[in-house]
This record gives structure tokens, sequence and C-alpha cells, in this order.
């Protein structure tokens, strides 16, 4: 007998059980629904798992969805795209509303006719995901019997508590302080509620008097927490102190990454100022969301709400019209989450992160609430969506701080695209722009951003939003210059006013006048020249003004990025960022889908060198699927090649798939955050071992990154041990410096050209020389301009930084001189501070741009 509250589910039909996984349909196989398993039927009649009563039965008859005790909801989904066949082989043997008991039947259907029309026979059994029921265990991968076991499931626990069985696993409550930079807005309300999904507890937080779900991002950041706010942590089922000890860490060792996207933290540092004091006549003042200049005619872009039914045509058929939206919207979001068409990696991570924010929003468990509660009584999918959608709104909209009331509009997005997914249309469909056109909204929402023909976008104007909001991050990290809070009085501008946008001065000039046209347009194009000069010159090998020779690479993390990386010049890739593979899912990628994404990449570097750094897990980039230990100080724990030696066959499929891509002798492969050789010795110990098993005659030169001073000190060891040295100048100066690189309050003083690191950076070079062996520079300090001739000083032969650096890199080393360098890599080791070594380094660029300057 099951334990109160818990659910058996019978198989309904004969068959074999499979996984999930196995389902060729993405919908199912990804969960989007729910989770459950697969039956393989080998008769055609489908029974009743359960006692319940049936909630739809299309007309259709290809599925059925029941309810059981405890409003626990049961797909049962007759084989694959079945819907297509309009009921053509299937008779029911229930109706909408029927009570039925365990192994009743509930249709039957003609399976030779299924196997020889439909995409697949397999039929889903899926628990669905907003019923709150979880899958305790079940049987797959065995001959299931109509009746046999299939699934035991655990009652949702209750807002309120749990049940006894459910309190009685354990309960567990902590005390923290919040150290998220800005409180708990969106998306580390985000991040908690997805730390939260695969954990069997109820969670909540308890803040300035009021509480929240924690699985609820809305309901997170409707409390209003703001950075050193005291809260509490109380969780009550079988997971409860795991899912205690998941947000206490989170909360605890919050950083600028977990805090928001990078380019965010950018754009909030450099768009602090308020709106220009004064602006001229025919100016309109407003704050910089992304600096630069453009001119081009006005283009409104206005946004038409979408007309809804209040009532429904019934409850069944609501809410799975309402699971279908939400379910197209999911598959569009996490297709953009996983691989964004930006040439920028900035661009692109940030449209990730802001889709996979939207993502938690279309599950966030009050707001489902309220739509199953509207459609409960009689209202439309639409209707109830939009009802939901728009109370959270109201909530964060109430607040005080700027940046939740700024999250409205990705709940308004949000809505928009459910409910065009519910009329059929297209969130966000792209809109005709004339050529270099400044857009000009009431406040752009992401999805119409990310749908507009960036290659026709000048520059963008909102009368309203903030320097905060997801589109203005968007803005910045695609190079687009952006105003923002211009007022009412911009929406009111013609179509095709010639404008001039300074985002540089914060103001808006409408119909400047022919004169000033001309000058802006005359400053833009040279601007544009000179960046496309840049680039051809970038086409070439880089070279010293001396003739030495200096390699550019550049640091990718995509397909896209490498494309970005050939056009700009690079010569190669000096870090491939794997975790693009590993990051934001619920399973570590196969080694057939790893090989492929190298190969890809491979194939557009052509013979250029790749350099695959291997997974840099842990620390501030955690993985769902790897139970790391809850860690008082991330930076110092379980992270880099550690990870991976602690995760064997995690190493062994992702070395099996960098062996696999061709040409091989293109291959190199990096070990990220190495403290001692024996960590080099474990991994080619394995690396002989995958040689001999696929019966290789070479393998590819192993790197390793110098991210540690342990590293750097003991660097003639580490030489003689790997193959080639890459140093990572962004952990380097963060253990160096005993700061830590999340810190707001230090990242002023965590400068990379600080002597202490130069002297660490002398010392690998120096080491690596004695041994023959090349050091690259692949961190942060790489793609500073100022820092280029003191790393070429100091003996650094290869330089990888990231694309867009490319062009103007390889022009500076072109005008530099090897004894300059040298001279200027002495003073900087000299200097005491890194104040020291930029003014000297600013003084040296200085003298060099006069020297060359002509006349």
């Amino acid at each position: 007998m099951s334990p109160p509250g818990h659910i058996t589910l019978a198989a309904p039909l004969a068959g074999w059980s499979t996984a999930l996984d196995e389902a060729p349909d993405e919908v199912f196989a990804t969960r989007m629904l729910g989770d459950g398993v697969a039956i393989d039927p080998t008769a055609g009649t489908l029974f009743a798992p359960c006692d319940g009563v049936v909630l739809v039965l299309p007309a259709s008859r290809h599925a059925v969805t029941m309810r059981a005790a405890g409003g626990c909801d049961i797909l049962l989904h007759v084989g694959i795209d079945t819907v297509e066949l309009g009921g053509e082989g299937f008779e029911a043997h229930t109706h909408h509303g029927a009570q039925v008991r365990t192994g009743d039947a509930l249709l039957s259907f003609d399976l030779d006719l299924l196997a020889r029309r439909a995409k697949s026979v397999l039929t889903p059994i899926i628990v669905t995901a907003d019923c709150g029921f979880r899958i305790l265990r079940q049987s797959v991968g065995r001959a299931v019997a109509v009746g046999d076991f299939l699934m035991e499931l655990g009652p949702p626990v209750a807002a309120s508590g749990v049940s006894a069985a459910e309190a009685a696993a354990g309960d567990a409550a902590r005390r923290v302080t919040v150290r998220f930079e800005h409180g708990i807005h969106a998306r580390p309300a985000a991040l908690l509620a997805a730390a939260l999904k695969p954990l069997a507890a109820d969670v909540r937080i308890i803040a300035r008097g009021r509480e929240a779900n924690a699985r609820s991002t809305v309901a997170l950041m409707a409390l209003g927490v703001q950075r050193g706010d005291e809260i509490e942590i109380r969780a009550a089922g079988p997971d409860a102190a795991n899912a205690v000890n998941v947000l206490a860490a989170a909360f605890a060792t919050a950083t600028p990454a977990a805090d928001a996207p990078a380019v965010a933290r950018t754009v909030s540092a450099r768009v602090a100022a308020p709106p220009a004091p004064a602006a001229a006549p025919g100016e309109l003042p407003g704050v910089i969301a992304s600096s630069g200049l453009a001119l081009g005619p006005a283009a409104q872009l206005r946004r038409s709400e979408i007309e809804v039914a209040e009532v429904g045509v019934g409850i069944a058929q609501e809410g799975a019209a309402l699971d279908r939206a939400r379910a197209a919207v999911r598959a569009r979001l996490e297709r953009r989450a996983g691989a964004m068409p930006f040439e920028s990696q900035a661009a692109a991570q940030a449209a990730r992160e802001i889709a996979a924010a939207h993502l938690e929003l279309l599950d966030d468990p009050e707001i489902m609430a309220a739509a199953r509660g509207a459609i409960a009584q009689g209202k439309s999918a639409a209707f109830a969506w939009r009802t939901a959608v728009r109370a959270s709104a109201a909530t964060l909209q109430s607040l005080e701080d700027p940046r939740l009331r700024e999250r409205v509009d990705d709940l308004l997005d949000l809505e928009n695209q459910v409910l065009s997914a519910l009329n059929g249309a297209t969130a966000g469909a792209e809109t005709a722009l004339p050529e270099a056109a400044i857009v000009i909204a009431r406040e752009l929402l992401p999805s119409q951003l990310v749908a507009l023909d960036a290659t026709r976008v000048a520059g963008l104007c909102m009368a309203g939003g903030g320097p905060t909001s997801h589109a203005s991050i968007l803005a910045a990290a695609m190079g687009i210059p952006a105003l923002v809070a211009l007022g009412p009085a911009v929406l009111a501008v013609p179509d095709g006013t010639p404008l001039v946008l300074d985002a540089g001065r914060g103001v808006l000039e409408v119909d400047p006048g022919a004169a000033r046209l001309t000058a802006v347009r005359a400053k833009v194009n040279a601007h544009a020249a000179r960046r496309a000069a840049l680039e051809r010159a970038a086409q070439r090998e880089c070279r010293t003004a001396d003739g030495t020779r200096i390699e550019v690479f550049a640091n990718i993390g995509s397909v896209s990025e490498a494309q970005a990386a050939v056009r700009n010049g690079a010569e190669g890739c000096g870090l491939l960022r794997t975790e693009f593979l590993f990051l934001e899912r619920q399973s570590p990628p196969t080694e057939a889908e790893q090989a492929a994404e190298y190969q890809k990449i491979a194939d557009v570097l052509g013979l250029r060198p790749l350099t695959i750094r291997t997974l840099d897990a842990g620390g501030d980039k955690p993985i769902p699927y790897l139970t790391l230990p809850a860690e008082e100080n991330p930076a110092l724990g379980l992270r880099g090649v550690r990870t991976s030696l602690a995760y064997p066959e995690l190493l062994r499929t992702q070395l099996r798939a960098v062996l696999a891509v061709r040409p091989g002798a293109s291959c190199r492969v990096l070990l990220p955050m190495i403290s001692d050789v024996e960590e080099i010795h474990a991994v080619r110990a394995l690396l002989e071992k995958l040689k001999d098993q696929l019966g290789l005659r070479e393998l590819p030169d192993v790197g390793v990154m110098v991210e540690t001073p342990a590293s750097a000190v003991l660097a003639d060891h580490i030489a003689a041990a790997a193959d080639f040295l890459s140093i990572g100048t962004n952990d380097l100066t963060q253990y160096t410096l005993a700061m830590d690189r999340g810190n707001p309050q230090l990242a002023a003083r965590l400068d990379a050209l600080h002597p202490a690191v130069l002297r660490l950076i002398a010392r690998t070079v120096e080491a690596a020389n004695v041994r023959g062996r090349r050091v690259a520079v692949c961190g942060g300090l790489a793609s500073d301009l100022e820092a280029a001739p003191i790393l070429i000083g100091l003996g650094v032969r290869e330089l990888s930084v990231v694309p867009a650096v490319i062009p103007e890199l390889k022009a500076l080393v072109g005008r530099m001189r090897l004894d300059d360098c040298r001279r200027l890599a002495g003073e900087a080791l000299a200097a005491d501070s890194a104040a020291g070594v930029r003014a000297a380094a600013a003084q040296a660029r200085k003298h060099s741009e006069t020297v060359d300057s002509p006349g």
C-alpha cells in the first residue's frame, strides 16, 4: 500500500516501457509538459492507470488527460503527432467528466494504422508539471502488461506545510544575509528558483515580515529584498536540508555573474548619471543606455495590444490551449537560450540570460496558479494568462526599486509571446525598417529587439524604460547606441524625420539641419572606414614594426564567435570555453554532441589552431547534474581541472570528443586551474589510455592554464610536464591580490597590471623559455591595449583576445618595437602600483602615436 498522499500508476498499455527521452518529439523528450515514461505498445487499448476523473478527451480521441486524487493530472498521449489523423483509427470508451477506476478502458486504436501513418506509436505517460506531483520511482527498460506497476508519485508540498509523512522526512531552516549586489531581482530570483527544480521540498523565503514561494521568481522579486538584508530560508520535505544548503550557499557566495549579466554591470556603471540637465531647442534629453553616435530616419515601433475574449469554451479545452501555447514559447526560448546568432559574445550571453529569465517566468508557480484559477472560473486561456501576468506586473510596479520595476517589461513581453502563440502568430515578428533607422518605442521589449533586423538599426530611443532593463542590456551588448527615458515627446516624432542620436551627451537631436547631419555623417563614416581598414589589415599575420612575430588568437565560446573571430583576423583559437555545452541543462552532453560542436568550430577555423579548454566548472559556474559540495568559498574549492578529475567519466567523454576532431594536428588541449604537476600527469595518463583504445598514432599538445600563484611559482616544473602554457590573468589577479573579482567594492583596485601579477607572468615566461615552451595570455589582460606592449616585452608571443579587439590590437602591435616593449616592461616590473604601470603605459603609447603620426 502506498503512503498517504502517494499515487501508484499501473501500466495503461501492454508493451515495452522506456525512458521519456526516447520519444521522437522535443515537447515530450525535453519534458516541457512534465515528467514520465513512454510505452511502445503491443496492443491497441488504453486503460486507466489509476482512479480519477477524465478532464480532457479531444475530438481527435488520440489522448486522454485524467485527474487523480490530490489534483494529480496525468496525460496519456497515444503515439506522436497522432492528432493529425483527426480521430481516424481511434474509438473512445469514456467521456469528459467521467469517473473511472484503475483498469477501465479509456480508448482503443488501430495499432497497424498508427504504425503506418503516425510519426511514432511510442506513447508518453506524463505527470504534468503544473500539478506538482513528482516521480519517486518508475519501471523502465522492461516489458509491461496492463496493470503492472509503472510509477509511484509523491504529493506536492502545500503552501503552508507538508503531509506528516513528508514532514517526517525532514525540514530545515537557516538565516542568511543577502549578498547579491542589487538584492533579489530578476536574475538571482531565476537562478534561485532554477536551483530548486531537482529537489523535492517546499521552500519559503521570509523577509521584511512577508513570505514568498522560493520557486516563484515573481514572488521572490516582490519581497523587495536588498543587499545586506537578513532573510530566513525554510524548507520541508525529503530534500529540505539540501534545499536550504543550496540556497544558503547561493545567497552567501553571490557574485556579479549570478547577480546580473556582465553587460548589465558595465551599463549600470556607465549610465548612473541623470538625464542631461539642459537641452538646446530641438533636442530631447534622455538617459544613456548604450553609448555611441548615430544618425538616420525616425522609425516608430508601435506595439498594438492583442485582443482577447474573456469567456472560455471549456475548462479542459482552455487549459490544454494554454499548455500548448506555453510549450511553443518554451521551445522558442530554449532555442534562443541555447544559441543566439550574435557576433558579439556579450550580446549572445546577454540574450541567453534574458531568455533563461523568461523561461523561469513562463513556469512561475504563482502566475500559473492564478491562470489555472481563472480558467477554472470559465475564463479563456488568453484572458486568464493576461490577468495573471498583469497582476504580477502590478506587484512589481509598486516596488520602490527601479530595477525591479523594469522587470515589468519582461512580464509584458512574456504575456505578448504566449498570447501570440494562442492566436497562432509569432511574437516579435520582424518589422520592416528603413536603412540606418533610429527606432523609437514607448518601451522596447527584448523579443521585439531580437526580432529586428540589426543590420538596419542605427540606434534606439525609448520614451520610458531604464538603463538596466533587459532591452537596454541587450542593446549595449549588440553595440547599438541607445537612449531611454526620453519622455512622451519622442513618440510624436514623425516617421522619416532626420535624427542624430548622441548617446555620449545623452540627447536626441530632432531634424538638426543639413550642416549638423553632414558633420555627424562624416564622423560616423570616418569611424566606420577606420574600422573597415583595420579589419582588412588584420587578415595579415601580426608582427611588430621590427619583425617580431606575435600570434593573435581569439577566445571563443560558440560557432558564431568563431566566425566573428575569423572575420576579424584571428590566427587561431587560443581558448575555446567548452562550458557552453555543459551549463543550463539537466544532463551532461554526450560524446557525439560535443564532438559535433567542436568539429563545427574546427571547420570554421580551417587549419588554424584550435585550443580546447576542458570543462572549467565549479565556483561561479555550478552545474545542476553534478553533486558538487556546498562550499564556504567556491573560488577556493572544487573547480577547474579538480572538478574534471573528481568526475573522471565526464573528463573521459570530453577528451574522446576532442580526439575525434579533424584535422587532429590543429587541436590542442588546455587544462584549467592547475596547481601542481600531478594533475597534468593524471590527464596525460587518461589520454594515453584513450590513444590505445582509439588506435591513434599521436595525441594533441597538452597545455596548462597558469591561473594561480602556485602554478606561476612552480612554472619550471609545470613547463617540464606541459607542452605550452597559457596565462589566465582574471583568476591569477584575484588570487594574487586576494581580492574577489566579484566584489564590486574592489573592482577599481582589481587590476591585472599590478606589479605583483606582472612579476608572476615574467617568472612564468622565464621558466617556459628554459624548456622551450611557448607562453600565451588568454585572460582579460590580453584584450587590454595598454597591456599589450608590456606583455610582449615580458616575452609573451601569443595573445588570445575577444574577437572584436583583434583588428585594433594587430594595428597597435604593428607600430611597436621590441626594444621599446622590453623597456616598458622593465619599468612596469619596477613600479609600486597598478596606477604607476598604467601611467607609464599611457605615456609610452602617447609617445608611439606621436612618433608614428605624419608630419
